[in-house]
Formats: C-alpha cells, sequence, structure tokens
C-alpha cells in the first residue's frame, strides 16, 4: 500500500481490489472484498448490540433473532432501493439483480427495511421499541463504518472527480472496479467511513447519560442525516438517484425528511420525560 502526501493523488491499490481472490473450482469461486468487508461490518455490529444488551438487562437471544430479521430486510430493503434507482439495467440484465456481492446496497433502503421489520419484531416480543432502538444504533453505526470500507474496496459509491491532490485517490483500472479508473476522485467512501465511526463514538458517550428512552437513536438520525447530506457533494455516482437533478439526490431529501422527523419527536419525548419545559 503506498500513499503520497504531495500535490499528487494518493494511490491505495493494495486496498482497491474489489476480488480478494479466487478458488480455481467449479470454474473459480470469487471471493469479493465487498462481500468480506459487509459481512465483517454485520458481525461486529451484532457482537457489539449482544455486548450492550446484556447489560441493559436484555437477552442476548433475543438480539440474535432481531438481528437476522434485520439483516435480512436490510440486504432487501438496500437492494430494492438501489434497483429503483437504476431500474433501466435490471429490465435488461435481470439476474444481476442478485449480484449483491459486486455492490450495489442504499444505506437508507436498507435502513427503513431494518426499521419497519424492527417495529414489529420487538412490539411483538413486548419490548419498548425505543429501548431496544437505543441499542441497536451504536452498532449500525459501527458496522455501516467498516461496510463503506468495502465500498471503497468495490469502487462503489465513488466521489466526484478532484484536484490532485493528498485528498484525491485514483482507481487502477480493472475489470470488477466499479469506479472510473486512472483519474483523481474525492474519496468519499472513507469520509463516510470516517464520519460513521465519529458517530459512533458520539453515540457510546451518550448512552450513558441519556435523559429518555429513544434519546440515542434520534441522535444518531439527526447526526446521520447531517453528515450524509453533507457527503452527497462529494459523490460522483450519478447513479444514486435525484430528486431534484443535479441538485438534490434522493439520500439527501430522505435526510431532510428524517432530521425534521427526528427534531419533533426528540423534542415531544424531552418534554414528556420533564427535562424540557414546554
Amino acid at each position: 500500500m503506498t500513499f503520497t502526501f504531495n500535490h499528487s493523488p494518493v494511490y491505495s491499490n493494495a486496498f482497491m481490489y474489489p476480488l480478494l481472490f479466487e478458488i480455481p473450482i467449479f470454474g473459480g469461486i470469487r471471493i469479493y472484498t465487498y462481500g468480506v468487508l459487509v459481512a465483517t461490518a454485520f458481525v461486529l455490529g451484532i457482537l457489539w448490540t449482544t455486548r450492550e444488551a446484556k447489560l441493559a438487562g436484555v437477552k442476548p437471544d433475543f438480539v440474535l433473532d432481531l438481528a437476522f430479521y434485520i439483516i435480512l430486510a436490510a440486504l432487501a430493503g438496500s437492494r430494492i432501493l438501489y434497483i429503483i434507482t437504476d431500474w433501466h439495467r435490471y429490465v435488461e440484465r435481470p439476474l444481476d439483480v442478485l449480484k449483491i456481492w459486486e455492490g450495489g446496497l442504499v444505506f437508507y433502503g436498507g435502513f427503513i427495511g431494518a426499521l419497519v421489520v424492527s417495529f414489529y419484531f420487538i412490539r411483538k416480543h413486548g419490548y419498548p421499541f425505543l429501548k431496544i432502538a437505543d441499542l441497536f444504533v451504536p452498532g449500525v453505526a459501527l458496522g455501516h463504518s467498516i461496510g463503506r470500507l468495502g465500498c471503497f474496496a468495490a469502487g462503489c459509491c465513488y466521489g466526484r472527480e478532484a484536484p490532485a491532490s493528498w485528498l484525491a485517490v485514483v482507481f487502477p483500472s480493472g475489470p470488477y472496479s466499479l469506479a472510473p479508473g486512472g483519474v483523481p476522485l474525492f474519496p468519499s467512501q472513507l469520509f463516510e467511513s470516517a464520519a460513521e465511526f465519529l458517530i459512533f463514538l458520539i453515540l457510546i458517550a451518550c448512552r450513558r447519560k441519556k435523559s429518555f428512552e429513544g434519546q440515542v437513536f434520534l441522535i444518531y438520525l439527526v447526526l446521520y442525516s447531517i453528515s450524509r447530506s453533507i457527503l452527497e457533494i462529494f459523490r460522483g455516482d450519478s447513479i444514486r438517484g435525484f430528486v431534484i437533478p443535479k441538485y438534490l439526490s434522493t439520500s439527501q431529501f430522505i435526510s431532510g425528511c428524517m432530521v425534521v422527523l427526528a427534531a419533533i419527536i426528540y423534542v415531544r419525548l424531552k418534554r414528556r420525560s420533564g427535562h424540557l419545559q414546554p
């Protein structure tokens, strides 16, 4: 791995290999870096949440069962939203719908899908939704941080073209990378990975001092939505979809709605808890 801190772009070819390795059996089994890192993200997120659940008196078995359904809902929701933003490709090549190991997951789609399934599952088992949501979101932020490294390896969610400087990266050209090769780009995936890890640190600092159930969850919604809106400015993959072409992306629109909704709920819950005067 080589990094150059001068006026040239930063090269990180060792980490940008989207194909981790290939097993020469059955015509060749390919192991993609993206898939390995996304799987790692899920595992570490679940381990963190299970640990937190034990401290909060929530049964680890319940957390593991819920995590299983969250993974299914998140994968389905994130893939569905991605397909919607690039439906022309899947009309022409419908089997590509199944190739999630090549990238092509939109976080907000997965988050919304997981939220709906979680609400039903948690209420069905008699737990308060906001309490469980507070337990899960730090693990979500941690997993998301690692998952974005998978995006960097695959070249998906790549940044727009950047001036040649230490802040830019150049992806190698190849058959498996989704980013345009040979041109300096903003490393938007790394920006978001760092932002998510910072959010993770903020959430674990807040969780012990929260004044009402749902506070950590709502802080996460606000922090992620704001950071995502800013980071969208550096994105160069127009395939992610726009509500207003070139000005307002799908994720920015959803982020704006999330911030407003989370802020309203936050104020109401804060007042209900007696920590905010009307």
